[in-house]
């Protein structure tokens, strides 16, 4: 799909439910720039439960003060907190993990039922849509069985964690693009002990968070 031809990305506030999508196929991306890990997760989840059947399906892009984030059933903690960054406790699947500054978050607040798509499968789509935007940068990323997210040799560079409720989620990814890494030393990562955690720039990759984001919409849309 050429430049010309991609659908333009519309961008309205997340509490805005009354415009219909003009196919069940379309998705909105906005753009929210910097947000509280605790009011994104409580914007995500009232959102879904307040979205119907005819509710234009949306993706979030943004970036997180420093945070670290325990998934639904994990209980590890830091080892160290001498910067004093909040842990908080969310609704995601998945174990522990860091967020900040750099860091490019992807939520999708899809109707899976809707679209016929099963967990699974948006996984999938999430993790290939990320791997086609490190190819095009010219860094090779795999995946790994049994561990969700995107690899660059035998670090991650990528994470997932999803929710779903009645057929709905919300959630989704996060790519390490220029950000300090040193806090994922503090935690076992993902639940792996002794993971490697990497970033683009890291890799030699020099792009800002906006450009990331335009490529990583480019390869949804040509998914979804």
């Amino acid at each position: 799909m050429s430049e010309a031809s991609q659908p333009s990305i519309v961008l309205r506030p997340p509490q805005d439910l009354s415009a219909a999508p003009s196919s069940a196929d379309s998705v909105e991306f906005l753009s929210l720039g910097l947000c509280g890990y605790q009011e994104i997760m409580d914007r995500m989840r009232d959102w879904t439960d307040r979205r119907s059947d005819h509710t234009r399906d949306q993706v979030w892009l943004l970036e997180h003060p420093p945070v670290f984030t325990q998934g639904v059933s994990c209980c590890d903690v830091p080892m160290t907190n001498s910067l004093d960054i909040p842990v908080i406790k969310s609704d995601r699947g998945g174990q522990i993990t860091y967020h900040g500054p750099g860091q490019l978050i992807a939520y999708f607040l899809i109707d899976l039922k809707r679209r016929k798509m099963g967990v699974r499968q948006l996984v999938r789509l999430l993790e290939e849509a990320t791997i086609e935007l490190l190819s095009d940068v010219g860094l090779q990323a795999t995946t790994r069985p049994g561990a969700p997210g995107v690899y660059v040799g035998d670090a991650k560079i990528a994470a997932l964690g999803l929710r779903v409720r009645a057929g709905r989620s919300y959630h989704g990814l996060s790519l390490n693009v220029a950000m300090d890494l040193e806090p994922f030393g503090w935690i076992n990562p993902c639940g792996f002990q002794g993971l490697k955690v990497t970033s683009m720039e890291r890799e030699g990759v020099v792009i800002s968070i906006d450009d990331a984001g335009a490529r990583f919409t480019r390869s949804i849309l040509a998914r979804l």
